[in-house]
């Protein structure tokens, strides 16, 4: 399908063939009618990708502290490697369009096959051909209301999330700054709600289109534009200011406290300059208000990813319910959007539209992009046996309109169902075992740090990467040279031409790719953790143990040098082990993974790492786990916390992991006694021994060594490594289970 995105590293906005997203059980899969371009927004975002470093580095300085911090932990090769892949990354534009529902996730109610919606979210319902957008996010559209209006119910939420922080009614005065879309939205919303309304700009197109509409519009010409508006508002000021204009300026803030009445509301929605001054805030005791995107739910993840709505009687106006009322305005006549729309462009040319954007040089208020009436299925899939589904329901208003009208298959199909759609599974080929590998998951760490040693050990045919997007998956392969690039997991785990499956996805989908590619035949790394629960690593051993493939867990440090340097020297020794393993992990923002209980949180995503260090460094598995948690947060979420593990040769662990991050410490430090031996390793660049540098390098975590022990193993070598992983990973579930995290499944057998 095709797709508009901006290289983050710059260069000219681009339409791309991309896969087709694989939608999720929250999500709802949409063949896009129209799109509406928020020039604001995406200006602003093509104009920061198009910038140098040091512009990037100033409008983004919480990046900046991210890859500061990423030198100072990892090194500085790890972290210059991570910049570059972000900025060769491809970013999606859009966010707000109309159009036909495809295939629907089980878990989203009240949408089904056919439906007209209305789409939102930024990074979800872009520019494209076909959205995977969440259902919440998704709005039907009513009877009568054409799609390439309620494409623009999502800037509409905008501009209406803005009304409602005013807190004004019928009778309301309300003036609007910056007669742009946004403005223009805000401004007829305002009018349908029974507000008197007034808008200020300086250019004539605006002015003339909120003048169409019945806005008082004043171009902008200082105390006598002042005088003008308090005339208009019987000497009181405006009961609310709505700001929406854009730029770098703090003017149009500063200029909303003359035309605002004593105690007014100031409601920000454009993105402005903030170096305000306080009197004239002070002497009217203004009260200022941000409004931040489409209304509550916004950028919240149980919202919008996971698909659980607020209470109306708690929450009445969320941003899927704005859109709503946006297209309830729409089909009753009570605000028009038609007479906004200055361009129209066919996604192809989309470029050109962006070219208008950039340059200005033409007035323009808003810009459509248009997409083939009908559509076809892509040219690779397949509907499975018994699931062809269909579009709009048969006999419906919708059966002939739009979208798929005259372009479905032939063969019988099923009213009202999905239409789920499968990769055509190539011929089954016999390549050499462990030579092609199918890649699943497009992060920044699949790029910068396990491709770049996948590489470097040896293997060197590339197949396929997927992602759940396709987009991502589509930009990895570019980059890194992939012969495709898919969207889901399916595409990867049915292709008989692959041989070899890298799992690098969120932790919560790793147990069961994993089962399914072993499951297959296929020879499996995994990325850490392995699994969150017992009865999920069950699976995995059992398909370990009767599929034929190897499995290697993403353990990287046991195979580093600093550790394989360690173990003999200490070996042989006359007793057992003591081991103290130390972490300075350091804090993370509230959005980070490491705060989502679906993901496993710090134990199980990553001191699991240590637990397999510690097993490896004592030679011996671990037979009994205690564990003890800070107070912080919930127990499977905490941020601090401390293992001790006892190993069957006697051996005892200890794994101290904090959240904090002092300057004068390195993150890891490791440290053994085993009778007069006495052995540390400096965060992965120094081993020293009895006193005696032994080795000394650039930080090394074994991620190379790993991967070549990887692909021995892939080609026949001794695959006795794997039950240690998996016993470390089982001891990483016994830890969880003694801090009480009834998350993890199957209490009994703990360590059998």
């Amino acid at each position: 399908m095709k797709q508009v995105v901006q290289a983050a590293s710059g260069g000219a906005v681009r339409v791309v063939d991309v896969p087709v997203p694989i939608i999720g059980p929250t999500e709802v899969l949409v063949a896009t009618q129209a799109t509406i371009v928020s020039a604001g927004t995406e200006r602003a975002v093509t104009a920061l990708a198009r910038s140098g470093l040091i512009a990037k580095a100033r409008a983004r300085p919480d990046l900046v502290r991210k890859v500061a911090t990423k030198a100072r932990t990892d090194g500085l090769g790890p972290a210059v490697r991570t910049v570059r892949d972000r900025l060769a990354e491809d970013v999606p534009l859009g966010y707000s369009g109309c159009g036909r529902v495809v295939e629907v996730g089980a878990a989203v109610e009240g949408i089904r096959p056919g439906d007209l919606v209305a789409t939102g979210g930024a990074g979800r319902a872009n520019h494209a051909e076909f959205q995977a957008v969440p259902g919440l996010l998704c709005a039907r559209v009513p009877g009568g209301v054409d799609p390439a209006a309620a494409a623009f119910a999502t800037i509409g939420s905008i501009a209406l999330h803005g009304l409602r922080l005013a807190e004004v009614g019928p009778g309301s005065k309300v003036a609007v700054i910056g007669l742009g879309l946004v403005g223009q939205l805000a401004a007829r919303l305002a009018l349908a709600s029974g507000c008197d309304v007034a808008g200020i700009d300086v250019a004539e197109l605006p002015l003339a289109a909120a003048r169409a509409a019945g806005i008082r519009a004043f171009e902008e010409a200082g105390e006598a534009t002042t005088a003008a508006m308090r005339g208009w508002s019987r000497g009181r000021g405006a009961d609310a200011v709505l700001i929406c204009a854009s730029g770098r300026s703090a003017e149009p803030v500063m200029r909303a406290t003359a035309l605002a009445r004593d105690r007014a509301q100031v409601v920000v929605v454009g993105d402005v300059g903030l170096d305000l001054a306080r009197t004239p805030f002070y002497d009217k005791e203004l009260t200022l208000r941000f409004a931040r995107s489409y209304g509550p739910g916004r950028y919240e993840r149980g919202y919008e990813d996971w698909g659980v709505d607020y209470p109306a009687g708690q929450v009445r106006w969320t941003e899927g319910r704005n859109q709503e009322a946006v297209l309830d305005l729409l089909a009753a006549g009570r605000l028009r959007v038609d007479d906004l729309v200055t361009h129209v462009f066919p996604i192809d040319d989309a470029p050109r539209a962006y070219e208008l954007v950039a340059e200005r040089t033409e007035p323009y208020l808003a810009i459509r992009f248009d997409y083939p009436a009908g559509f076809d299925y892509p040219a690779g899939f397949d509907y499975p046996a018994g699931q062809e589904g269909a579009g709009p329901a048969a006999g419906s208003a919708d059966a002939t309109d739009g979208v798929g009208a005259g372009s479905t298959p032939t063969t019988a199909t099923t009213p009202g169902r999905s239409r789920p759609w499968v990769p055509r599974q190539r011929a089954a080929a016999a390549p050499r075992r462990g030579s092609r590998v199918g890649w699943i998951g497009a992060g920044a760490f699949s790029g910068s740090v396990l491709l770049p040693a996948f590489r470097a050990a040896g293997f060197d045919q590339f197949i396929t990467v997927a992602s759940a997007g396709g987009r991502s998956a589509r930009s990895f392969a570019d980059r890194h040279g992939f012969a495709g690039a898919v969207a889901g997991a399916d595409a990867v785990l049915d292709d008989d031409d692959i041989d070899v499956v890298v799992i690098a996805t969120p932790h919560a989908t790793h147990a069961e790719l994993a089962a399914r590619a072993l499951e297959r035949g296929r020879h499996v790394w995994c990325e850490k953790p392995l699994a969150l629960g017992f009865d999920e690593l069950d699976r995995v051993e059992r398909a370990a143990a009767t599929g034929g493939g190897a499995l290697v867990v993403g353990y990287n440090r046991r195979f580093s040098p600093a550790v394989v340097a360690a173990r003999a020297a200490l070996d042989p020794r006359t007793g057992p082990l003591s081991l103290v393993y130390r972490v300075a992990a350091g804090p993370v923002p509230l959005g980070h993974w490491y705060h989502d209980r679906v993901q496993g949180g710090r134990l199980l995503g990553e001191v699991c790492h240590f637990v397999d260090t510690c097993t490896a460094l004592a030679g011996s598995p671990v037979d009994a786990v205690a564990a003890l948690a800070g107070r912080e947060a919930e127990l499977l979420l905490a941020p601090d916390l401390a293992l001790s593990l006892r190993h069957a040769d006697g051996s005892l662990s200890t794994i101290a992991y904090s959240s904090a991050a002092p300057r004068t410490a390195r993150k890891e430090h490791v440290e053994a006694l085993a009778g007069h031996r006495h052995a540390h390793i400096d965060d992965y660049r120094e081993l020293v021994v009895d006193g005696r540098s032994v080795w000394r390098g650039a930080q090394d975590k074994g991620h190379l060594a790993a991967a070549a022990a990887f692909l021995r193993i892939c080609r026949g070598g001794d695959a006795a490594v794997t039950e240690e992983l998996l016993a470390s990973s089982r001891a990483t579930l016994a830890a969880a289970d003694a801090l009480g995290v009834e998350a993890v499944r199957h209490p009994a057998a703990l360590l059998a």
